[in-house]
């Protein structure tokens, strides 16, 4: 009933109908029928897929002014709304039009032109789902009573605790909090369930974020146990297995790394390659809906954070059954490929297997050896050859992906130090060299291969998915090349792969680069998991998933049980076939949204800490690019990617307005212009560490 109602509202679109009209033309006649009409739409009106307007009239919710989204409440008190499933901008909400939804709920928004400068503004007029069960926060006193400093929303939300809620905890505590009020009537209350410490202690304000999110550092005694029950690999293992342990196989990781889920080994033939890429098998150990199981889905991916990873399977299996250690037997999902020499796949063997890491070698130790350092190859060996062969073949792979149409972006990694006492001492960018880029080229062409293994086979499958980017996002990025001087290819099929990598060739090595990369990449759409192979943008992949790193994501352990489920199992279950058919656009849906979690906690706490280090250097001068525009001043990216902001009310030498079409601020009387990519001196003025906001005064364009 109800996708007679969605195809009947998106036929007739933008009429609207109330439900006796509906009724009429869906020609359901008596009583019972227009209950079933009315049960429909009322469950329709309640998914926010049809809205009414104020004479019951519905519409497809894309008819009207209305969305969903969540919201991002700042601690000023407004909000911005990321829209459902949606790459367009943010929608900014006013503080008095938030009607007592709270960061991160899921809310229903009316939307209107803004007066701001922001594109949109909306008001909340339904909240759909709320986020917060709990808030973290610092234990303050004013009026007799105590309250929450909340972090998510700062003094501008009354938070009351209860004196006999306070469990033990003392002003200036760091408290994490359930509620049991939420806003309306009565100002919202709390009850103190976890004590974190005093503010500035080690470690607390990390550990805040990570309360923030909902994210349990530690596993449950129950999943820890079951992480220990499994023995060392023996012969019993080894059935229906291809034993490798005779090649020459080897990982390659950072300096740091403790979970080795991936190893290479290559041979040269008449022709070109053979790569083998071999992948911890932790479906193995990983039960479907085993206890480990539920919890690695719970949680999603691996977080790494600058003083912590936060694992998604316990350190038994994550760090030592499942990492693939030199000189130790372990179990190994191989994707064996024959690849030519103009990069093109030509075949691909998919199979369980047994391997022993010959060497657990460092990019930094890769590195040297093919530099040529003579000390490293003659610790090496053979395997400098390898080596070699290795740097080859992703070259050729790079070259290929180029031609295809793969935009590469110039991103930029920071690495935070901290001392003892978990304080930032350093900022600085995190070196690449080859070997960085010969793992890449590895792991991209083992996970394109098995996509399209599966899609030739029309398994039901995970998919890594990347959507053309918005014509609308496009355009922006047009009007902005052109106001620098740069011309933007066009065919008359629109932007295409090729006019993007032109763009970036043009921009290299001059001062709108950054800013260039920067926009392109923001006019991108967000990779995400999907049953339908629709393949992916940027990498210019028409199949594409995650197969190489099953310890620390989901989906990647999906994909694996997925194949032994359709590949390597040894009886067909037509019964568990259509179960997993079922189940997997909602666990794609799960991922991809435990990603953004993992990702947002990931940046947080990264600003947080970059924030904290340059709190030293208040008043101090540097030279920076613009790399973001607004209608409320200049984001300023340092060097080391440090981002702070300088106020619209800073620039006073005129009075400047917002360009959205070429982003960039304009001085009404001088002219004067402002735009990304443009390189400025500033001082440094201010620091909030915790919420990761730094103030900047601009002292003068930089030469």
């Amino acid at each position: 009933m109800k996708d007679s109602i969605l195809n009947f509202l998106r036929t007739h679109r933008p009429k609207r109908y109330d439900v006796k009209s509906l009724a009429k033309a869906l020609d359901m006649q008596g009583s019972d029928a227009y209950k079933v009409l009315a049960k429909a739409v009322i469950a329709l009106e309640d998914e926010t897929r049809i809205i009414a307007d104020d004479k019951n009239r519905y519409a497809l919710i894309e008819d009207t002014p209305y969305t969903t989204g969540v919201l991002d409440v700042k601690d000023k008190g407004f909000a911005f709304l990321a829209i459902d499933d949606s790459d367009d901008d943010d929608i900014y909400i006013p503080k008095q039009k938030l009607a007592g939804a709270m960061n991160r709920d899921h809310v229903l928004v009316k939307v209107h032109a803004s007066k701001l400068g922001f594109k949109k503004e909306g008001e909340v007029t339904r909240i759909l789902k709320r986020h917060a069960t709990t808030l973290v926060g610092i234990v303050i006193k004013k009026r007799r009573h105590h309250y929450l400093l909340s972090d998510d929303y700062g003094r501008s939300q009354e938070i009351r605790i209860p004196d006999d809620k306070l469990a033990g905890a003392k002003l200036n505590d760091k408290v994490a909090t359930s509620i049991i009020r939420y806003p309306g009537e009565q100002p919202m209350a709390v009850k103190v369930d976890v004590i974190l410490g005093p503010v500035g202690a080690p470690g607390v304000d990390v550990l805040s974020k990570i309360l923030k999110y909902n994210i349990d550092p530690v596993f449950p005694e129950a999943v820890t146990q079951a992480a220990t029950q499994f023995g060392r690999v023996t012969d019993k293992h080894l059935k229906n297995r291809t034993d490798l342990r005779h090649r020459r196989i080897v990982t390659i990781d950072g300096d740091d790394a403790k979970d080795f889920d991936d190893a290479v080994d290559i041979t040269e033939t008449e022709k070109g390659y053979v790569l083998g890429v071999h992948i911890a098998d932790v479906a193995h150990y990983v039960q479907e809906d085993s206890i480990l199981d539920k919890e690695a889905r719970h949680r999603g991916t691996s977080i790494y954070l600058v003083d912590r990873v936060i694992p998604m399977l316990p350190e038994a299996l994550s760090n030592d059954l499942c990492s693939l250690k030199p000189g130790q037997d372990r179990l190994t999902l191989t994707c064996e490929m024959h690849i030519d020499r103009k990069g093109t796949l030509q075949k691909t063997h998919l199979y369980e297997s047994v391997i022993r890491s010959m060497r657990r070698l460092t990019y930094h130790e890769t590195n040297l050896a093919l530099e040529g350092d003579s000390d490293t190859c003659k610790k090496l060996g053979d395997l400098t050859d390898d080596l070699k062969r290795l740097k080859a073949l992703a070259k050729i792979l790079y070259d290929k992906r180029t031609r295809d149409g793969s935009i590469h972006f110039e991103t930029e990694e920071p690495v935070v130090t901290l001392n003892e006492q978990g304080e930032a001492i350093a900022v600085e960018l995190r070196p690449r060299g080859i070997s960085e880029g010969i793992i890449e080229e590895c792991m991209l062409i083992a996970n394109q291969a098995v996509a399209r293994f599966a899609r030739q086979k029309r398994w039901p499958f995970i998919f890594r998915i990347h959507d053309v980017p918005k014509e609308e996002k496009l355009e922006k990025l047009l009007a902005m090349a052109h106001g620098l001087g740069f011309d933007v290819p066009r065919t008359e099929l629109g932007f295409n792969h090729t006019a993007l990598q032109k763009l970036l060739q043009e921009v290299e090595n001059t001062a709108s680069e950054k800013g260039v990369n920067l926009v392109m990449l923001r006019s991108m759409q967000k990779a995400v998991y999907s049953t339908d192979s629709i393949g992916h943008f940027g990498l210019a992949f028409k199949d594409y998933t995650h197969f190489t790193s099953p310890i620390r994501r989901y989906p990647d352990l999906l994909v694996h049980r997925l194949l032994k489920q359709f590949l390597f199992k040894r009886e067909p279950d037509a019964k568990h076939d259509a179960k997993t058919a079922r189940l997997l656009p909602e666990l794609a849906r799960h991922s991809s949204a435990r990603e953004r979690t993992a990702v947002d906690l990931e940046r947080e706490v990264l600003d947080m800490k970059k924030a904290e280090y340059m709190s030293r250097y208040i008043g101090k001068t540097y030279t920076g690019t613009i790399s973001s525009v607004t209608p409320f001043g200049l984001y300023v990216s340092l060097p080391n990617t440090v981002e702070g902001l300088i106020h619209i009310s800073e620039l006073i030498d005129d009075y400047y307005r917002f360009n959205e079409e070429l982003l960039l601020l304009i001085g009404q009387n001088t002219r004067k212009t402002y735009r990304i990519g443009d390189r400025v001196k500033v001082k440094l003025t201010d620091v909030n560490i915790f919420d990761a906001e730094i103030d900047f005064t601009l002292i003068k364009e930089a030469s």
